[in-house]
């Protein structure tokens, strides 16, 4: 829908329909008597003009896979983007903007992904827009390689564009500097970026805080660049001409990202609040929001009120993405008649989210009594499934050879000229490289995995979740099946020290809402747990990886369950000898094999024991009263839990009698085995623990 014409069209409906949703944003907040007014007011002709002129949407069919993204990353502004979903007609009605924050409405204080149509993905925490956005023109690049690569520029149905606005505090967050340092990097032309300006925050003027001339970091980092300054003439003058110029031009730079810093005073033309921060975060109050309506000429005794010809001008939009989305079909059909059958079927499986016939045969068995961390058999199975399922992608923030996340042979997706002497480069390869840039890699894979059906994943140590966390909660809150790949997952690394060493990340990521942690193992139940990650799609999830070798048990043999069962995420793994157990040990990834030497002892000694493998807490507490019963009966409560990590969240599965043999404490620098045994986290320690929890139960 980008405007071709020389010069923009901009009628009195235009403005008036820009005008009402100043005066509708800022009776909304009144109403409810909290919110963020200003920005929505000031920024309404700059979001009318991209939904209105350069945004290619149909709001008939919010999901239409040819549509171009918006993203508002300031999403405390949900107004901005509300009122143009109302305006443009995508279901939302004055009944919703009088909802504004309030239980049950469409129109939540924060936009969220799956609840309003429209929003592309949830904003809230600053930064994660627009460094997620830099994630959806991935998404782009790498769906146009694999299925219409040799498209003239501009010509594919795969191809189109991602606008986002953002704001001063996005800027200031870290995790956009990493993101847009990529972006550049990645030249990705696809992206446009508004920069709204207003130098004001909650704490008044960013003058306290934030003086860069943020045009020269973004040309440093090789992006695009202009300025639109509404403020140049010493008058406040919306030259509506100057940035949809800017815009046209963006769109026309197709080797670099875009952004255009917007200068735009807050709150405009509110008499007396704009330019402060008071309009930032708080409603304008009944006076002031009469001031308001009577310098846009709109009646002050009046709420929440539209003509209806201003209304139906705005939903005309309407007509022309219907006319862009008839394009596109045909564009597709066109595409269809000159691709490989194959190729085709192949992008109809892949937008389905379905696995192709028989892809399960390509999961690796692993040789029992080898020997081989499970980070080794992690990439053992990346390479064995990613030659069946091309929409697997992803990498490693600098840590490919330690993460086991390179898909062999695969190219890097980056520009050709980025090609090294390790790495042949394409810019649609599949092998992402994040540089040490941990929260860029969690967000930007939440845009892949939101905008498209393909899936991927990062890579990087279990110690430096911690700097992804804000983006992996966000990816539980949206709901999407982002992959989290991490190793070096305990002391078990060794003699890097305590700095890389993690005790309490296991608990704090299990802590989550609608994220599983799965910590496999062995080899056998790597492979189980990767395919059970695939299956999964309504959520994200993250594999922990030991570095150090632990055993593959004899699967089918000596008592050993099938690691199929890792899709319960608990399970017997070897039961007692006579059915019957008088305890049970309970483990995760390399302490599983702790309790499978005490279970020997214990037997040994005429105790009968059970030997439970919870890779996944979460899989688990998912099973049915009646299988978790099986796995761990009430009446048998002499239970031991042993984990290199924090106690904290297995008293619920060890009871009142049970006993840990857990990590309460940062670790130290020493070789694995050292640690291990100074730290008492031993074969010797779990039966010690067992025998003092059987005494317990007496």
């Amino acid at each position: 829908m980008s405007n071709t014409e020389t010069s923009l069209v901009w009628s009195e409906a235009d403005q008036r329909a820009v005008d009402t949703a100043r005066v509708l944003a800022a009776d909304a907040v009144e109403k409810v008597g909290n919110g963020h007014p200003g920005t929505a007011i000031s920024l309404a002709p700059a979001a009318y003009l991209l939904f209105q002129r350069h945004l290619r949407h149909d709001p008939s069919d919010a999901d239409w896979l040819g549509r171009d993204r918006f993203i508002l990353s300031p999403g405390h502004t949900s107004l901005t983007l509300y009122l143009q979903l109302f305006l443009s007609g995508y279901g939302l009605e004055m009944k919703d903007l009088e909802a504004l924050r309030t239980w049950g409405a469409l129109t939540p204080g924060h936009p969220e992904y799956g609840h309003t149509a429209g929003v592309e993905m949830t904003t809230g925490p600053l930064g994660q827009g627009l460094a997620t956005s830099v994630g959806f023109a991935y998404a782009q690049r790498r769906l146009r390689g694999l299925f219409d690569a040799e498209a003239p520029a501009g010509t594919s149905p795969f191809d189109h564009r991602v606008y986002v606005i953002a704001s001063d505090g996005d800027l200031q967050e870290g995790v956009t500097a990493e993101a847009s340092s990529l972006a550049g990097h990645q030249q990705l032309g696809n992206l446009v970026v508004i920069y709204d300006d207003n130098k004001i925050s909650i704490e008044d003027d960013t003058d306290v805080a934030f003086t860069e001339d943020v045009l020269a970091r973004y040309e440093a980092y090789g992006w695009h660049t202009q300025k639109v300054d509404w403020t140049k003439t010493g008058e406040y003058v919306e030259d509506l001409d100057a940035l949809d110029a800017a815009i046209k031009a963006a769109e026309a730079e197709t080797s670099k990202p875009s952004i255009i810093s917007l200068r735009t005073i807050i709150g405009w033309p509110s008499p007396g609040k704009q330019n402060t921060g008071g309009i930032h975060g708080s409603k304008l109050g009944a006076e002031e929001l009469a001031g308001l309506k009577t310098v846009l000429g709109f009646d002050p005794e009046a709420h929440f009120a539209i003509d209806a010809d201003v209304l139906a001008h705005a939903r005309s939009v309407s007509e022309r993405g219907a006319a862009a989305h008839a394009e596109w079909d045909a564009a597709m059909s066109a595409w269809r008649e000159r691709t490989s059958p194959e190729l085709v079927a192949e992008y109809e499986r892949i937008t389905r989210g379905e696995f192709p016939d028989g892809w399960l045969d390509s999961l690796p068995v692993f040789e029992a009594g080898k020997a081989v961390s499970t980070r080794v058999a992690s990439g053992q199975v990346i390479n064995a499934v990613a030659p069946v399922l091309p929409e697997l992608w992803g990498g490693s923030a600098d840590l490919a050879g330690s993460n086991n996340t390179t898909i062999e042979g695969a190219k890097s997706f980056n520009p050709v000229e980025w090609t090294t002497k390790s790495w042949n480069a394409d810019p649609a390869g599949r092998v992402l490289h994040f540089g040490i840039r941990e929260h860029a890699a969690a967000a930007i894979v939440n845009g892949i995995v939101t905008s498209s059906t393909t899936r991927a994943f990062s890579g990087t140590f279990l110690i430096f979740s911690d700097y992804q966390r804000p983006a992996i909660r966000l990816s539980a809150l949206m709901g999407i099946p982002s992959i989290y790949v991490w190793t070096h997952d305990s002391i078990g690394l060794g003699e890097d020290g305590p700095t890389h060493q993690p005790v309490e990340q296991l608990a704090s990521l299990r802590a989550i809402p609608n994220l599983d942690v799965i910590r496999p193992a062995d080899a056998n139940e790597t492979a189980q747990a990767w395919r059970r990650m695939l299956e999964i799609q309504d959520h994200p999830t993250g594999i922990v990886l030991t570095r150090q070798n632990v055993p593959t048990f004899p699967r089918g043999e000596e008592g050993f369950a099938s690691a199929e069962l890792v899709s319960r995420g608990g399970y017997t793994l070897k039961d007692a000898s006579n059915g019957a157990p008088e305890v049970i040990l309970i483990g995760t990834g390399s302490e599983v094999q702790l309790a499978v030497e005490a279970q020997a002892a214990l037997e040994a000694e005429g105790v009968p024991t059970r030997v439970v493998s919870m890779p996944s807490i979460e899989w688990f507490r998912a099973q049915s009263a009646e299988y978790r019963e099986l796995v761990l009966p009430a009446a048998v409560r002499a239970r031991v839990a042993v984990e290199a990590a924090s106690s904290q969240g297995w008293h619920e599965f060890v009871g009142d009698a049970g006993r840990l043999v857990t990590l309460d404490h940062f670790g130290a620098s020493a070789d694995e085995k050292t640690l291990y045994t100074e730290f008492g986290i031993t074969t010797a320690a779990v039966i010690e623990a067992a025998r003092a929890s059987i005494a317990a139960t007496a």
